[in-house]
Order: C-alpha cells, then structure tokens, then sequence
C-alpha cells in the first residue's frame, strides 16, 4: 500500500493493518483495545469505525473471504477472538471465543474453499479452529505447542501437481492443513482427519534453535509447496516439498544479524517478505539454479 495512514486515532502501538480483499477498506488494532475500519479511496482515508470489546491489546485482525460477508476476526492479549460483521452499514459483535487460556497471538482464514474456518494461535500452547456452518459457530480446540504456538498458516486448498497428500480427498471436499510455530523451536503440520474429526500432526520440522515467531504457507500452487518460518534465532527457514523429494520437506536457511519477526509470500507465491528486528523488510526469490537471494531491502 503507498499511502501512510499517519493519524490512526489510536492511542497507543499499533499491532496490525490489514486490507480488505477489494482493498477497500482498512482495519487496524492497537494496545489501546480498540479496532478501527477506515474506508480507503484513492489517497484518502476515512474512519468509519471505532470496534470496542477486548480486554487487551489487540494483536492481531484478519478479514474473512467476502463470499462469506464483511466479516473481521481480531485477537487479543485478553485470551479472547471476537468476530465482528458489518450489515447495513452497521458493526456488531456476532461471535466471542473465550477458551483460551492465555493472550491469542495470531489468527489465520483458511482457504475460501475449505469453508469459512479461522484457526486462531494462543500462548496456553493450544490451537483453536472456529468454523461458521448453518449460521452458527462450531469450535474445535487442541494443544500443539506445550510453551505457546505464536503463528498459524493454512495451506492452499490444493497442493502442487503430484503430491498426492494435498488432493482433494476421497469426500471431494479439499484437505485441510495448517502449519504452526511454537515457543519450543518447531513447526508443526496439522491435516484434518474427517473420520476421527480432528487436527492430527502429520509432520514436524526441527532445526530452529529458539522460538518460531511467525510461519507462512506459500498461498499458490507451484511446482513444489514452500513454508516460510521466522525465528528469534535470527534465521528463516524456507522448507519446501514436492514430488522429487518423495513429499519430503527440505530446508534452506537464510541467516540474519537480528530476530527476524514475520515472513510474507506474494499472493503469486515467489516472492518472500521477512521484517526482522533491525527495522528492516527484505525480499526474497528462488533463483533458477537454486538457492534463495535478497533481490531487495528496505529500511523502515
């Protein structure tokens, strides 16, 4: 995004600014407990909305696929998710989750195809999965990290040409998979088992040496399927799979001269984004021959 929203109306740091799908419309949330929506046209902004409810500072919000309405999730340090829809031009809090036991560090919508699910990552070491089905909330909650899951991705709906266990499954309904990082240096792959109605951990990546701060599952299908993970150990680890490798997550390191925060794939998926703790956003490609490079950097 060029602009920069200068005067949030927020009282304190801001944790999170999310786009809508359209691009349309802002949301950020701050320590203050608050979410603001503001509406964005050209270079102007507007605030439209001030969302009040957490306990907390607000860590993170994410916006739903628009097939299933203006619908936002925001998560706080309060241990709560709220979920807040927009009819009419009016906001209300349609769905309080309250399980967790310790502050909800990220939140993730899973592919719109999947249905509309939103796997939520506490520091009491638990993943929840919240899914709205026949106009109601069902819920689903298990430890996957004993000292605290700190991000959550979904994987695409469908995996890379050939790799089998990324194919729609025997139902036609498309598999469900989600990757997590914990506080206890590993990431984690989760698959819904339909039969048994649970998350089950169908793969674990060692080889951080501290906590795994933020996770992203490449959004495309390409020839292979990649998972970006960041990590106070100050490297990013890009693991990636594919037939070749017989389904075999191999990865590459890239090393940091400080903590790297958060990872980001473009929606294309080749292009990937890692702030790290010296103010910095860099940007990574595969080169052709192998291997990843920096191909930018920019300063905050």
């Amino acid at each position: 995004m060029a602009q920069v929203i200068s005067n949030t109306g927020h009282d304190d740091m801001i944790h999170d600014a999310v786009l809508d799908y359209y691009g349309r419309r802002l949301a950020t949330c701050s320590s203050d407990k608050t979410i603001k929506i503001y509406e964005i046209e050209g270079e102007a902004h507007r605030l439209i909305e001030t969302l009040k409810g957490h306990e907390g500072a607000v860590w993170c919000v994410s916006w739903a696929h628009p097939k299933y309405g203006n619908i936002l999730a925001s998560a706080s340090y309060d241990g709560k998710v709220l979920i807040w829809r927009e009819q009419n031009g009016q906001w209300q809090r349609i769905y309080d989750f309250s399980l967790h036991t310790a502050s909800v560090n990220l939140l993730s919508w899973s592919p719109h195809d999947s249905g509309c699910l939103l796997a939520c990552a506490s520091s009491d070491g638990n993943v929840s999965v919240l899914e709205f089905k026949d106009n109601t909330w069902a819920h689903t909650i298990f430890q996957a990290h004993s000292l605290g899951v700190n991000a959550v991705s979904w994987a695409p709906s469908v995996g890379p040409a050939g790799v089998a266990s990324a194919m729609p499954s025997a139902n036609g309904s498309a598999t469900r998979r989600f990757v997590t990082g914990g506080s206890d240096c590993l990431v984690k792959i989760w698959e819904y088992n339909a039969a048994a109605s649970r998350y089950e951990n169908t793969t674990t990546l060692t080889g951080h040496q501290d906590w795994v701060r933020d996770v992203a599952w490449a959004p495309t299908i390409l020839a292979k399927s990649y998972i970006a993970s960041a990590s106070q150990d100050k490297t990013v680890r890009i693991w990636s799979s594919s037939t070749a490798s017989g389904g075999e997550w191999q990865p590459e390191v890239l090393t940091f001269e400080t903590v790297a925060w958060r990872v980001s794939w473009s929606l294309s998926g080749n292009v990937l984004a890692v702030s790290t703790g010296d103010n910095r956003v860099s940007l990574w490609k595969e080169r052709l021959k192998g291997g990843w490079e920096c191909v930018k950097t920019i300063e905050e």
